[in-house]
């Protein structure tokens, strides 16, 4: 895992960038990361989301953020108290907007929602805004026209538990100016992130270009009934000593519906069976039961303390080789 940077408590006193103020769409996994990280490191930071119920369950996922960033970042309690007084939600898009420097959208995994998010936020936006989508497998270029100011849109993306993960990848489509690619990258290095440049549009990315095809195997021999998600993950945590959790811990972590929803559109779009058989294992193991991963506190794992992080998980088993 990525050594945490030595400067990660610090706060951003003046912003090469130009981005102090900045509004996240989406209270999910991700946004809500995004969100609190940003305050972390000196931004006044809006959340937005158009169902309550998440800016209520946003509020809770910041209560367990503090107590992480306390013991992994050594935060101190004035650093927590400044975190929280810098962040605000709100399920209007008006006043979500209204200052901000930089969007940075964080919708569903969903072409059209996101197209509509982009078209309802056009015309509420300042003349200098930057917007940037952390699109997971999406391209800018399949929404630019849709945000009314295409030369100010990129993909800004970021790794799941950025404060340790901290690698965001930049990637332009062909009318995004330089100057935004410029912005973004700055205020990247502000918060703390390693910026990666995506040198011309790729689904995927870099890092998604080779999880995605790691995390449907994995998934894939789950719900054919090849192995158990502790064995993929032992197997997986043996061959990389030193990981800090497997394949089926890191879906815990980027969120069912996250995963459900990169499973389903790409299944569908591919005729890719085993892409549909997994999101439908996705669909009726986790989210009709209510259980969204790690956020929520249980997924393939029950968190905070999950069993691949205990001390004997990767021990030899008294048994070993027992057929189903």
């Amino acid at each position: 895992m990525p050594s945490i940077p030595d400067d990660s408590r610090a706060v951003t006193a003046a912003s090469r960038s130009g981005v102090d103020h900045l509004t996240v769409l989406g209270a999910g996994v991700l946004g809500g990361q995004i969100a609190w990280h940003s305050a972390f490191k000196g931004k006044t930071v809006v959340v937005y989301d158009p169902f309550p119920d998440a800016l209520d369950k946003l509020a809770a996922a910041h209560a367990s953020y503090a107590g992480i960033y306390r013991n992994d970042l050594h935060a101190t309690p004035a650093d927590i108290d400044a975190t929280r007084a810098r962040i605000s939600r709100t399920d209007d898009l008006r006043t979500a907007v209204a200052r901000a420097d930089l969007v940075i959208e964080c919708v569903p995994e969903v072409p059209s929602i996101k197209t509509d998010v982009y078209r309802q936020m056009a015309a509420l936006l300042p003349a200098h805004t930057r917007v940037a989508t952390n699109s997971s497998t999406l391209l800018p270029s399949d929404f630019a026209a849709a945000t009314g100011r295409p030369e100010q849109y990129c993909a800004l993306h970021f790794a799941n538990l950025i404060w340790i993960m901290n690698v965001v990848e930049v990637m332009g489509h062909a009318g995004t100016s330089p100057a935004t690619l410029a912005t973004v990258t700055r205020f990247a290095t502000e918060i703390g992130q390693v910026p990666i440049a995506v040198r011309k549009e790729h689904n995927g990315y870099v890092l998604n270009s080779w999880l995605v095809p790691l995390l449907t195997a994995s998934l894939g021999l789950v719900v054919d009934g090849i192995a158990t998600p502790e064995d993929v993950d032992r197997t997986y945590m043996i061959a990389n000593r030193g990981c800090t959790m497997g394949p089926c811990g890191i879906i815990d972590a980027v969120g069912m519906k996250t995963a459900y929803d990169i499973s389903a559109y790409w299944g569908a779009l591919r005729n890719d069976e085993q892409m549909l058989r997994n999101a439908a294992y996705l669909k009726e193991r986790f989210l009709d039961r209510g259980l969204q991963g790690m956020l929520g506190g249980e997924g393939f794992y029950r968190y905070p303390d999950p069993a691949y992080r205990a001390p004997d998980f990767l021990a030899v088993p008294l048994e070993a080789g027992r057929a189903a």
